[in-house]
Parts: structure tokens; C-alpha cells; sequence
């Protein structure tokens, strides 16, 4: 179903295009002078006779015009600049049509066609609103016909315009090991930029989120708030803008750093997904919004399983051969798990993966090792009953190795400076189609000869370096954005070839964690640092943008002074996997485990397809706790963390959320560690029934003074 309007003449100051969600509403309209303006953003409006209060929009150079192009009458960042084929930098886009079309029940697609007077220019914005999940997505594509190639200098994914008397941004920033650490300050006259020029790594020092409280700090159960994020695996902008009349601009989109885009005739630029929601019960209410939306539509497999695994990565690291591999299968088995997954160190002959500095590249199996290859790994975990899963970086190179050898020209590299090593190693130039063919080949050849293989686990470790791409010659002002499309090609390729293989994506940490990768991977890597204590602030900020079952956390040797219950009960409200050597631990502690384990596969539909709840927040108190609440409210798990409790410290009642106030449950709790009982002797030892109304209302006493301790509760509709 396909609905068009055509404004022209004295008309166009009459008409209206709405797009619209469950509970927000996005008016634009046409003004005298042909341009298109953003007329309301907020709350939905009930009656559709209000929306044509709005009318006429305003027409003056201080309008909030929908995309406004560069050189004309704004004095405010443009969302689209152009250097046409003759030197004019002026682009002026009028308004000339608008289509609606049903994608599916939930789902409504909006394309606006925008095109200048003067210039051969057509800009189409797209706009993709989901009912259910008050959720929009928007983008543009921009295209012309001059007779020569015009340069784009500025491509915004959008622009968004917000009333408030006040504004105050939380952004994400951190470094390795310390992932989406939050700051909030209040925006002022003038702009704000949060940007990333890494390129490959993009997210490493600053992540693509950002959150908006209009008129107080963004809050989690309060409050109107705006949560947006960029689909782009690679460098991003955000741009925040307030003018005089207090009027806030948000531009989000590429990054235009050293990306001066040369678009030729009847070629398509379409620029990232920007996605947003708008909240009026504060942060939460926002990123269960996000969440459901992702799992419907975004995230590779998002309504689907995950595998639950046992690394080999702090074990082995680097040492190791068939027979200890194997053990480890069998521990895998013992543990209970889905799956055994093989990190770095199994390839390169030549130039053995011994260390990081040599073998990225030559993606064959080292015979002294693997005597067998990777088809003995399959078979040794189909005997022990487990999934084989596998690391790769094929992005990547080290200068030692064969493939640097045979095809220099295939990497990213300075021609006449001398060469920066990041971590030992070098980016393959995926702009040039026959790396893109190389890299898909490298997970197209592991697969077609052991097609076991359940599970990939793809990691980037470098920023782009010496940047320079042999195969773009003069034109290096595309680099950092044809890197990324040649990514797309390759991951598009190898999703079309084998659309059931779960991929983890990684990158040194979670420095890869967009939604237009997303699209590829069934889960993310969010941090190196799998410290327990570190982990619950890093999930904590995730969280509020990802669904946990995208967000992969393991229970590892980090911060040997917590308990194995502490550090598998912080890893349990995400997609579980274990990375320890099951030997060193004690019987009590492999029973734990494994009764850890079972409960997690018997509520895992829980853990992925709940509701998530974030109740207290280790950011302001001394303590967490998180919730995951099923869609029919009749299930929950209350997971409850003591981090460092002051001496003495007085002690607050837990309260859920999410639950029906007219229900019963039992709670119970589980993940119990035998002969190392932390409860308080106020809490439930047992299985006790409560009110809905009471759980939510008064809580329950489940916090302690024990440092890093922690309990799990399953409530359950009576």
C-alpha cells in the first residue's frame, strides 16, 4: 500500500507529512516558498485535526528546515553541502513530493523528494517509523545529474530539531578496558561534537550513542529523554547545535574528516541509519523501546538462540596443540555448554601465530600445532557433543607473514613516511574489490572445508594507520568510507552464503558495537575487561542501547579475589560464555557452574527476550541491581550485586519493576554457591510468595555489606 502527495502552487503551504509511532510524532510541513521544515517533534497527538495547527510552516532563515543545504540564508551547521561541478557551493532544496508505503503491520515507510531549482540536485529522505516500538530510523540519498562529479562535504544521515528550555547530552566515552563510561553536561549556546576519526576501530574512545534529557539530566525512570545512535561501522559525527532562540539542532551522520566525497553523475550516496526514540519515562522506558526494536528488526537472528561457550583464550593463550584443545572440549562437555570456541594462535606456518606479531593473514591451520587441521577440532567436539566455533581477524595483517609478502600493494600503508604499527599489525584496504574477494574467502574457505564450524568469533584490534590506500590513487578523500562499504560487501556476502552462522563481533573490546553491524552479527564483544566489579559499569551503560542477549560476557580469571558465583552472576544477565581453565577449580565451585549453567539455559528465553530493568545503579550507590521481566509479566529474574559496601553502610529494599501489581509470586533464589551462604538474614532464604504490588512498592532486603557478593532471585507468577 503506497500513498503519495504532490504539493505545489498556493497548495503546498496546506499540507502536512506525518510520521508517527505509538507515542511520538514527527510533523513535517511546506512552506510558501516551497521548502520543506520540520514543524513538531514530541508526544503523538491524539487528534488529527491539531496537526494542522502547524500550518503554515515558517518560512523565514531561522526556519527549522528539514535538510538545509549549505550557502543559502541559515547561519547554522548544514545538513548537506555540495562544491558543484562549476565551484558553487550553494545547494537550496525544494520541496517535490512525498510517498507513504506499509511495510509491514507495525512498520511505515516515509520517502520525502527534495530537489534544487538551480542545480541538477535530488535528495530523497527516508523515514521509517515502528508503531509498536516507538522507534524511527531515517536516512538520505542523495544523487545527481550535472555533467561532471560534484564533491560532497557534508552528508547528514539527518537533522532532528528539539524545544526545551533546557538540554543536557550524556555522552559515552572510555579507552580498552573501559568501555562506555558515561558523562552528562548541560549544552549551551553554540555546538558540541562528539566524533570518532579511527576508522576501522571507530568506537574505541568514544561510543555511537548519546542520550538527551529535555529540560533535566536524562534519568532512568524519568523524564523526557531522546536515545540515538548511528548505524556506521566506522568513523561517526554527532553535532549538537543550540541557537539563539534556545532551539536545538542535532546532525548526526559520517564523519566528513579527510572525506571529501566525489559523487559522479547518477551515482547514490546513501548515507548510515539514524536511529532514535523519544521517552517520556526516562532512560529505561527508552532502551526497553530500543531493545524490542533491535530483536524484531535489527540484530542478526534477533528473536533466535545464542550459544552458550567455553574460550580457550586465558587458558592457552597462545600455547597450546590438539591434545590440550581437546581436554578443553571436554571440560566444555563437563561444564555443560554449547560450545567450544578456538581463539588466536592456530594459524601461519611460515610465520607461526606465536605471539602478535606475526601470522595475521596466512589463514591456515599450523601443522605444528594442528598436526590435523581445523577438520580434527570439528570432529574431536561433535564426539565430546559440543559446537566448534573459531576466531578470525581477516581485516587484518602483520608485516610478518606471507600475505604481506605476496600482496603489499593489498594494504593500507604510507608510500613514503615511514610505517606506524599499532599492535604489530597493519588494515587490508577493503576498499580494493580484490581484498574484499580475499577476506570473504577466508571465511567461505573455512566453512566449505569444515562445514561444522558454528560460530565465528571476528575481531579488529587496529584504528586505520598510515592512512593511505593503494588502490584509491587520488582519490584518498574516500577512504575511511569506502573502507567501510567494501566491509559491508564482504559481511553482506558472507550473511547471503550462510544466513544461520552466529558471529560474535570484536574488536579489541567493544569498540565495534553499531546497529548496521548488527545487522551481520548475532552478539558484540563489549569489553576485554572482564573483571565482574569493571563489567557491571560496562553492561550498565550497553545496556541502555543493546539488548543483553547481543552483548557477550564471559566469566574469566580477571579479579581472582571475587568468587567464581560473583563472576558468573555478573556475566548471567548477558549472553553467558566462560574463559577459565575448569581444572583450578575446586569441586564446589565446578558444581556451582554447572548448576549456574543449567538454570541459565532453562531461563535463557527469559535473559533474550525479556524486559530489561535497570533498578540500582553501581554508578550511585555502592551496590546494583538489574531485572529481567517476560512480556507477559508472569516470569522474572532479579539479579542483586554488592560491590564495595561502605562499613555499616545502611541498607535499601530492593524494588523490581515490570511485574502486575494484582499477581502473586514465589521467589527463590537460585545460583546458590554450596557452604558460602552471603544472605542477609532479613532476605527470602527459601522459596516465599509476594505481591506484585509488594515487590514493586516495598522490595525486598537482598543487599549485604559483603564485598562483591551477589544473588539471583527467580520470581515466578504463583
Amino acid at each position: 500500500m503506497c500513498c503519495a502527495v504532490l504539493l505545489g502552487g498556493a497548495a503546498s503551504a496546506q499540507r502536512l507529512i506525518r510520521i508517527s509511532t505509538s507515542e511520538t510524532e514527527l510533523l513535517f510541513s511546506v512552506a510558501s516558498n516551497g521548502r520543506l521544515y520540520q514543524s513538531y517533534f514530541g508526544r503523538r497527538l491524539l487528534n488529527e485535526a491539531d496537526t494542522t495547527r502547524f500550518l503554515p510552516a515558517p518560512a523565514h532563515n531561522n526556519g527549522q528546515e528539514a535538510y538545509p543545504g549549505s550557502g543559502g540564508e541559515s547561519y547554522y551547521e548544514p545538513a548537506l553541502a555540495i562544491t558543484h561541478a562549476d565551484g558553487n557551493m550553494t545547494t537550496v532544496l525544494s520541496f517535490v513530493s512525498s510517498e507513504t508505503k506499509q511495510l509491514n503491520a507495525d512498520a511505515k515507510e516515509t520517502i520525502i523528494h527534495l530537489r534544487d531549482k538551480v542545480y541538477p540536485i535530488d535528495v530523497n529522505l527516508h523515514y521509517v517509523s515502528y508503531e509498536a516500538e516507538n522507534v524511527i530510523k531515517c536516512w538520505s540519498e542523495i544523487r545527481h545529474e550535472e555533467k561532471k562529479p560534484v564533491t560532497l562535504w557534508r552528508y547528514a544521515s539527518a537533522m532532528l530539531y528539539l524545544h526545551s528550555p533546557h538540554y543536557f547530552l550524556t555522552e559515552f566515552s572510555g579507552e580498552w578496558a573501559k568501555e562506555m563510561t558515561p558523562s552528562t553536561q548541560q549544552l549551551q549556546f553554540g555546538k558540541k561534537v562528539i566524533d570518532t576519526k579511527l576508522g576501522t576501530r571507530a568506537g574505541m574512545e568514544v561510543s555511537p550513542f548519546f542520550e538527551l534529557g529535555l529540560d533535566s539530566k536524562p534519568a532512568e525512570n524519568q523524564g523526557d529523554v531522546l536515545l540515538g545512535t548511528i548505524g556506521w561501522t566506522g568513523n561517526f559525527r554527532f553535532t549538537f547545535e543550540v541557537d539563539a532562540q534556545g532551539i536545538l539542532r542535532v546532525l548526526p551522520g559520517i564523519n566528513p574528516y579527510a572525506s571529501a566525497y566525489e559523487l559522479k553523475p547518477g551515482e547514490v550516496f546513501t548515507t548510515p541509519e539514524f536511529i532514535f526514540t523519544l521517552s517520556h519515562e526516562g532512560i529505561g522506558k527508552a532502551s526497553r523501546d530500543l531493545h524490542d526494536w533491535a530483536r524484531n528488526y535489527q540484530l542478526k537472528d534477533g528473536l533466535g538462540d545464542r550459544f552458550t561457550l567455553l574460550n580457550n583464550w586465558e587458558s592457552t593463550y597462545f600455547n597450546f596443540d590438539e591434545a590440550k584443545l581437546e581436554h578443553l572440549m571436554k571440560d566444555a562437555k563437563t561444564l555443560g555448554v554449547d560450545m567450544f570456541l578456538l581463539d588466536d594462535g592456530w594459524f601461519g606456518n611460515k610465520y607461526p601465530r606465536d605471539n602478535d606479531h606475526a601470522g595475521l593473514g596466512d589463514w591456515e591451520a599450523n601443522r605444528n600445532k594442528l598436526p590435523h587441521g581445523i577438520p580434527r577440532l570439528v570432529q574431536a567436539a561433535r564426539t565430546e557433543g559440543v559446537k566448534f566455533g573459531i576466531w578470525i581477524e581477516p581485516e587484518m595483517v602483520n608485516p610478518r607473514s606471507e600475505l604481506f609478502e605476496k600482496h603489499p600493494d593489498w594494504v593500507i600503508k604510507q608510500p613514503n613516511r615511514e610505517t606506524y604499527y599499532f599492535r604489530n599489525q597493519l588494515v587490508l584496504d577493503l576498499c580494493n574489490p580484490k581484498v574484499q574477494d580475499y577476506v570473504f574467502g577466508v571465511i567461505d574457505k573455512l566453512m566449505s572445508e569444515n562445514p561444522g564450524i558454528a560460530y565465528f568469533k571476528w575481531d579488529c584490534n587496529s584504528p586505520i594507520t598510515n592512512i593511505y590506500s593503494p588502490y584509491l590513487k587520488e582519490k584518498q578523500n574516500q577512504l575511511y568510507i569506502d573502507y567501510v562499504r567494501g566491509l559491508y560487501k564482504v559481511l553482506q556476502r558472507v550473511k547471503e552464503k550462510y544466513p544461520n552462522l552466529p558471529m560474535m563481533l570484536c574488536s579489541g573490546g567493544g569498540a565495534r558495537c553499531d546497529y548496521e553491524a548488527l545487522k551481520y552479527f548475532t552478539e558484540f564483544w563489549c569489553s576485554d575487561n572482564t573483571d565482574p566489579v569493571e563489567r557491571l559499569y560496562i553492561q550498565w551503560g550497553f545496556s541502555q542501547f543493546l539488548p543483553t542477549k547481543a552483548m557477550a560476557a564471559h566469566v574469566t580469571s580477571w579479579n581472582p579475589h571475587t568468587s567464581i558465583k560473583f563472576r558468573t552472576d555478573v556475566a548471567m544477565m548477558c549472553k553467558l560464555g566462560f574463559d577459565i581453565n575448569v581444572d583450578e577449580l575446586k569441586p564446589e565451585e565446578l558444581a556451582y557452574c554447572q548448576e549456574a549453567v543449567a538454570n541459565y539455559k532453562r531461563l535463557k528465553d527469559l535473559i533474550f527476550n525479556g524486559d530489561f530493568y535497570r533498578l540500582v545503579s553501581p554508578f550511585e550507590t555502592n551496590h546494583a541491581a538489574v531485572a529481567h521481566v517476560s512480556k507477559d509479566k508472569k516470569k522474572a529474574l532479579l539479579y542483586v550485586y554488592d560491590i564495595h559496601p561502605r562499613y555499616a553502610e545502611p541498607l535499601f529494599p530492593v524494588k523490581m519493576q515490570g511485574l502486575d501489581a494484582r499477581k502473586n509470586y514465589k521467589v527463590e533464589e537460585i545460583n546458590r554457591m554450596p557452604g558460602n551462604d552471603l544472605r542477609s538474614s532479613k532476605a527470602p532464604t527459601s522459596l516465599q510468595v509476594y505481591s506484585g504490588d509488594y515487590l514493586m512498592k516495598v522490595g525486598l532486603p537482598l543487599f549485604t555489606t559483603r564485598p562483591t557478593s551477589s544473588r539471583i532471585m527467580e520470581i515466578t507468577e504463583e
